[in-house]
């Protein structure tokens, strides 16, 4: 072994000056690549690598890929013997004591989850695409009629990327319909299948895709060309998951049929050149080609497709990682994180224990030097330095979705190698913060491409901003419905052995058919609150029918982000000793219907700095509640916070109450509505604004009823009579008060307010049932005006005589608040203001700020 390492660094290393050319150099964005290709402008640069590693395992399948006609008599010589040593150092055993995945088809989650809405969102996304427009440009190719129109963005015609995203359709309908059952979506993907199939058999050479073969011709000479290889790994790999997970056997026959025509690309290559040609050639992005064919070749036990995934592996940046170097800065990041997947599943087949070590260096080096806090990494799609995530928050363009993707995989991989939790906590995190915050609510179709990490940043306002359903399909709109296809697949995992053994590892509201177990478990988990600081997770069991029941162990995470004052685990009456956190609490018994578990893990708020390692940043941090990672509303630079000896001294749970509360103000006005707002802390009258957005913020107040036993009322019309304060929805803290009579209304710090800022709720001027008008305590007879204007600031006006325009412009309809506390809700106290925080994933339109200034 030993010396099969250093044969492998030598080759690797050879050259190793020229390291970053071991990339797609130039290293090009997608983004880039799709503005160079619709502007018609711009030339890539031919760049390539000169390193190679391989170790196939049949000779002769070899012999067949020897570049005879370019090789001298001795340089055949040469590696042949150089082939003969590495084989006869024996062949590595495929590693034994893995974690099972558990049938996806076994696991529901239900349905009034955060998780499980995520998914029918998607699931009503995928039943919105139309099959023919998916398929049009590969029916073109084929040379097929072609019903129906085309998409845009991505998958328009003249799109040298068209085809991406249909492949990931084939893997997402898989996979939702494996744990969904959906028969519509079963229809829809089977028809898909089909229709390719057609266009495969039309070609007639294996080959597949919505592009002309080419654009393989421009890959194999080392010219300009959009990542081809990456579009057939997603075909390749939907296909693959159709029969995998919808058991579709025409799927299997079409990727082998697929995998033979490029196995024959690839050695044609070779012969006709070298080796090292193919490799130069993969420095064009070329998706996770070694990791779907590995995956194949378990299926199919066939040595072709074994030797063409090791082909496909990129051996001078596994090489940095073998001698683990933290070197892959100004790598395109989501060209080489399936390549790193890839290896793990070489691991995994071949049992060699380079590729075991090069995947745990990778997530350890990713996740101390270019990862955010939500578990996310790139920058613009590429690493940045290490350690110098700081200057990544000056771009909207942090963290590629597909990267998050990418990193669950080699995330979930190393779990099932190791069970260590760290991993299970990795996935808990990037899962809740980097996928779930992907999605716009519940709008089917509509995802980001980015997701913006800086100071005062939204969603909606990036380079690419949401995308549409029909005109974008992006890179990460393909791996986008992919994740929230399988947000029930990494829930539980099985251990082989004796007795049956499950582990536990994400606590996600769902039920798993645990057929070797004989049971079925049902996972419950209350949705979390910020005033009642626990996870609290209730476990059911229904045992099998007709069936014997038998001792089985289950295994339940104790997050390293909780800790044991306050933690329980109760089995029906019984209190269990618990583990520390880091640990498994576990259970070995025969579990009947009558028995209950509850888990009971305190929730704590934790700052966690940015991975920075320059002194002057140590206090830019992150703060995040348990696995959720909470963002400010803030749509200035105002980023100071200032931290107390203990948490409750600075950051505070906003009460469940507080929600009955929350109410804003309308008037309608030359056919239109208008809503009374905060503006750059005045007030002013602005058009009826859509959720979600800044507006609907700034136009939402809480009531404060003053001098009440409970400040909690059931309806708007309980405040009628009462002496209120109004404290806007995005300033905690701060107050409406008047200046005077005919001077604008100000918000101000709650402690300057005094008797200005209480109003006197009183029916509507105006006559009108639905109405009230806010009187001020301090200007008896003074009223909020309006000025019946959307320009006009609102201002204190004191009423003379019967006015029926003054009526009418004091008069407001109540309603409820346009926004809502999210259950996960915080104040912060800052240095000039405070800050209203909220979960990541809970952000739509509005502007927000993950990382702040945390002094003390």
């Amino acid at each position: 072994m030993e010396a099969f390492v250093f044969v492998f660094v030598v080759l690797v290393l050879c050259g190793c000056a020229a390291g970053k050319e071991c990339t797609n150099i130039p290293t090009q964005s997608h983004t880039l690549r799709y503005q160079l290709l619709t502007s018609k402008n711009g030339r890539l640069e031919e760049k390539a690598m000169s390193h190679f590693h391989l170790t196939p395992t049949d000779e002769s399948e070899w012999a067949d890929l020897l570049p005879r006609k370019l090789l001298t008599e001795q340089h055949q010589h040469d590696w042949a013997v150089m082939y003969k040593n590495i084989k006869n150092m024996g062949v590595f055993k495929s590693p034994e004591g893995f974690l099972k995945e558990v049938p996806l088809q076994d696991v529901r989650l239900h349905e009034d989850s955060i998780h499980g809405i995520a998914q029918q969102t998607n699931l009503e996304y995928l039943l919105m695409l139309d099959v023919d427009s998916l398929i049009w440009s590969f029916r073109k190719t084929a040379g097929l009629s072609t019903p129906g129109t085309p998409y845009g963005g991505w998958e328009a015609p003249d799109v040298e990327l068209r085809g991406h995203f249909v492949g990931h359709y084939l893997s997402a309908s898989a996979l939702m319909w494996a744990i969904t059952q959906n028969d519509t979506l079963k229809q829809k993907m089977s028809y898909l299948v089909a229709g390719l199939s057609d266009c495969q058999k039309k070609i007639g050479t294996g080959y597949l895709s919505a592009f002309p073969s080419e654009l393989f011709d421009r890959f194999e000479a080392i010219q300009e060309v959009w990542a081809p290889y990456y579009t057939i790994h997603k075909i390749l790999a939907g296909l693959l998951d159709q029969h995998t997970f919808a058991g579709n056997p025409q799927a299997l026959k079409m990727v082998t049929w697929m995998v033979d025509y490029f196995y024959n690309r690839v050695q044609t290559v070779i012969t006709k050149y070298t080796l090292n040609r193919h490799y130069e050639s993969l420095n064009e992005e070329t998706g996770g080609m070694n990791d779907v064919l590995y995956k194949l070749y378990i299926i199919t036990g066939d040595s072709k497709h074994l030797l063409l995934a090791h082909l496909f592996d990129k051996p001078c940046f596994l090489g940095l990682l073998a001698v683990q170097a933290n070197d892959i800065a100004d790598f395109h990041a989501n060209t080489h994180i399936p390549v790193v997947v890839g290896s793990q599943m070489r691991y995994e087949i071949t049992g060699d224990p380079l590729y075991q070590q090069i995947g745990t260096f990778f997530m350890d080096l990713v996740n101390s030097s270019h990862s955010y806090a939500t578990g996310g990494t790139s920058v613009s799609e590429f690493w940045s330095d290490p350690k110098r995530m700081a200057d990544t928050l000056k771009t909207t363009e942090n963290e590629e979705s597909c990267t998050t993707y990418n990193m669950l995989k080699v995330s979930r991989h190393l779990f099932k190698w190791t069970k260590e939790v760290s991993y299970a906590d990795y996935y808990e995190r990037a899962l809740t913060n980097g996928v779930l915050s992907i999605q716009r609510g519940t709008d089917p179709g509509v995802m980001i491409y980015m997701l913006p990490l800086g100071l005062g940043v939204s969603k909606a306002k990036t380079y690419h901003s949401w995308g549409t359903p029909f005109d974008s399909f992006w890179c990460c709109y393909g791996t986008g419905i992919e994740s929230f296809s399988k947000l029930g697949d990494s829930i539980y995992f099985e251990e082989e052995g004796k007795d049956p053994t499950l582990y536990i590892i994400q606590y996600i509201s769902s039920s798993f058919n645990w057929k070797s177990g004989k049971v079925l478990l049902n996972q419950t988990v209350d949705p979390v609150a910020s005033w009642d600081p626990y996870l609290r997770v209730a476990f059911t069991f229904s045992p099998f029918e007709n069936t014997l029941t038998t001792n089985s162990t289950l295994n339940f995470r104790l997050p390293t982000w909780t800790h044991l004052d306050g933690a329980k685990g109760i089995l029906n009456a019984e209190t269990l000793s618990l583990p520390s956190p880091g640990n498994y609490l576990s259970i070995t018994r025969q579990w009947s219907g009558s028995d209950k578990l509850t888990l009971q893990l305190p929730l704590t708020v934790r700052t966690e700095a940015i991975k920075d390692d320059r002194p002057e940043y140590a206090s830019v941090q992150a703060i995040l509640y348990g696995p959720y990672l909470l963002a400010g509303h803030t749509t200035g630079v105002d980023w100071d916070l200032k931290a107390g000896a203990n948490n409750s001294d600075w950051i505070t749970p906003i009460p469940a109450s507080y929600n009955s509360q929350l109410v804003s103000f309308s008037q309608d006005f030359e056919n239109s509505t208008f809503i009374l707002a905060n503006s750059n802390q005045s007030l002013a009258m602005q058009k009826l604004p859509l959720s979600g957005t800044d507006l609907a913020l700034q136009a939402t107040f809480r009531l404060v009823v003053l001098n009440e036993s409970s400040s909690k009322f059931s309806t708007l019309a309980d405040a009628n009579g009462k002496s209120v304060m109004l404290e806007p929805f995005d300033f905690p803290g701060m107050n409406v008060v008047n200046q005077g009579a005919d001077k604008p209304l100000l918000i101000i710090d709650s402690s300057h307010g005094g008797t200005s800022s209480v109003f006197l709720v009183v029916p509507g001027l105006d006559g009108r049932n639905e109405t009230i008008s806010l009187e001020s305590q301090s200007y008896n007879g003074c009223y909020v005006y309006s000025g019946m204007s959307s320009i006009a600031g609102v201002k204190l006006s004191c009423k003379s005589g019967s006015d029926a325009s003054f009526n009418q412009a004091t008069s407001f309809v109540a309603q409820k608040g346009l926004s809502q506390y999210n259950p996960i809700s915080f104040v912060a106290k800052g240095a000039n203001r405070n800050f209203l925080l909220e979960p990541l994933f809970s952000f739509r339109d509005e502007h927000y700020t993950v990382y702040f200034n945390i002094q003390g």
